[in-house]
């Protein structure tokens, strides 16, 4: 245990919640360097002061103090020097980065790509490799979470001054979502420091552009995805996004390990924001949830199951096939709740159909957690039709809440659902085709069985007796952080 607990990782990203969350990425990195730490390591994490984050930690009652070190870079043939700010968010240290020319006007991703627009990540990444020195903290292992961290390792292989470090540090690449892989002009790496090597198809060269979610694939000494099924699905032209020969070429350090769900979060036994407490041994608290869902969204009871989709509003959801299937939808014995932002076009035309169909249709693009978690809580099936999931989150979530999920098998969703009619410790409803039909055939599945107490009752306790927690995936990880280092 000594070894373990000499572990020391730094935990590299744009975002972090509750800090700032856009997607996925927020919540791993929010719970697991929490979940490590509780296991001996020493986790810690590093992110751009980007646009109010400071704020945004005091307003949370967090304590947000100056460190004495500086950090400094050289990019484009000048100095970049940034200040650290330090905080602790649920008993991980957390530094930010506060370089405001930077990153005052960052809001966790740039809107588009350009070699300007990323050179907040290109500083961040050098910020990750000069911190040590600046805090008297030394990682061993640097943890780079999508393409935003990925320079890190690219740095040092091809960097002209950072490769002397590379003795230093083992290196960990995980991708949340292969769609992002920041690609830009090649026109930058020379400015950044970079040696001619870097260019190259066994460099960050892709089609003639840079791709740095590429370079550090290859830099790094392994790479993750957030759900094993992920790590496969990446490797085929389907699901490769152009990264596919990159990633098979890699295979024997990918590696794919299931996101977790925080329990302190999600978990209808002691969750604050909703009106009834359950558990698996007393469902009854959940009738209770479902009628004050009904009442919030001004909907009278009846013995229509309600539906419910959490998420973004974007294609790879599946939001398209819901409004392609929307009318076979509601003609069902349904009432069917969304919530979530995303795509404009996807918010009017959902929106619209809100308003034709108000007694059968509620929708709402305003970011409400407490919204959320009435919604979990109080429905009876989550809808989670995504055309390509790495890991997801909402199915997770909903089985904790006992909501069964309907859901397309791709990514993490086959790898954590399983089909109620195809197994007795079935957790939802499957299926695979990505088509307005095949989703309505498994929804029709899924109301039958809510609609059946026995039938459903079983289906809930798998659901909510599944064990989903961090502690499981930051294990995988740590056999990871002990390998790289030598202590197996």
């Amino acid at each position: 245990m000594g070894l373990k607990n000499s572990i020391r990782v730094l935990h590299v990203t744009p975002e972090m919640a509750p800090l700032i969350k856009v997607g996925g990425l927020g919540d791993v990195a929010g719970s697991l360097p929490k979940a490590l730490n509780s296991m001996g390591v020493d986790c810690r994490v590093l992110m751009p002061n980007s646009k109010g984050l400071a704020e945004r930690a005091g307003s949370m009652g967090l304590k947000v103090v100056r460190c004495p070190g500086k950090v400094h870079a050289a990019i484009n043939w000048r100095v970049y020097s940034a200040g650290i700010l330090k905080t602790q968010v649920n008993g991980v240290t957390v530094y930010l980065l506060d370089q405001p020319e930077l990153f005052s006007d960052l809001e966790a991703y740039p809107k588009s790509l350009t070699c300007e627009s990323v050179l907040p990540f290109i500083f961040l990444s050098m910020g990750a490799l000069e911190l040590g020195r600046a805090v008297r903290w030394m990682p061993q292992v640097l943890h780079l979470h999508d393409w935003p961290a990925a320079s890190v390792a690219s740095m040092l292989k091809w960097h002209r001054h950072y490769h002397k470090l590379r003795e230093h540090f083992e290196t960990v690449l995980t991708i949340h979502n292969l769609a992002h892989q920041g690609i830009v002009s090649p026109g930058g790496l020379e400015g950044w420091g970079f040696n001619k090597n870097s260019f190259s198809m066994d460099g960050m060269e892709f089609y003639g552009h840079v791709n740095l979610l590429k370079g550090g694939i290859i830099a790094s000494d392994k790479v993750t995805t957030v759900s094993p099924r992920y790590s496969w699905d990446i490797q085929t032209r389907e699901g490769g996004m152009g990264l596919d020969g990159v990633l098979f070429a890699n295979r024997n350090k990918l590696s794919g390990i299931l996101n977790g769900v925080d329990y302190d979060v999600w978990n209808p036994s002691k969750d604050p924001l909703i009106t009834s407490h359950y558990s698996p041994s007393d469902l009854s608290g959940k009738a209770k949830c479902r009628k004050d869902l009904l009442r919030i969204l001004g909907w009278e009871d009846g013995n229509d199951v309600l539906v419910a989709f959490v998420g973004r509003l974007v294609e790879q959801k599946g939001v398209d096939l819901i409004l392609g299937a929307m009318n076979r939808i509601l003609a069902e014995p349904i009432r069917l709740v969304i919530l979530g932002s995303g795509h404009p076009l996807f918010e009017e035309k959902l929106k619209s159909e809100a308003q034709k169909h108000p007694k059968k249709l509620w929708v709402s693009t305003d970011f409400d957690e407490t919204m959320a978690h009435r919604i979990y809580a109080g429905s009876d099936l989550m809808l989670m039709p995504s055309q390509f999931e790495p890991c997801g989150l909402s199915q997770l979530i909903a089985m904790a809440y006992g909501t069964i999920p309907v859901a397309r098998a791709t990514g993490g969703i086959a790898d954590t659902v399983i089909d109620a009619d195809g197994a007795d410790d079935g957790t939802g409803f499957l299926f695979i085709d990505y088509s307005p039909e095949e989703m309505t055939r498994a929804l029709k599945r899924g109301i039958a069985a809510v609609s059946n107490p026995s039938r459903r009752a079983k289906i809930m306790r798998n659901c909510m007796t599944a064990d989903f927690s961090w502690r499981q995936s930051a294990k995988a990880y740590l056999n990871i952080y002990e390998e790289l280092l030598g202590y197996q």
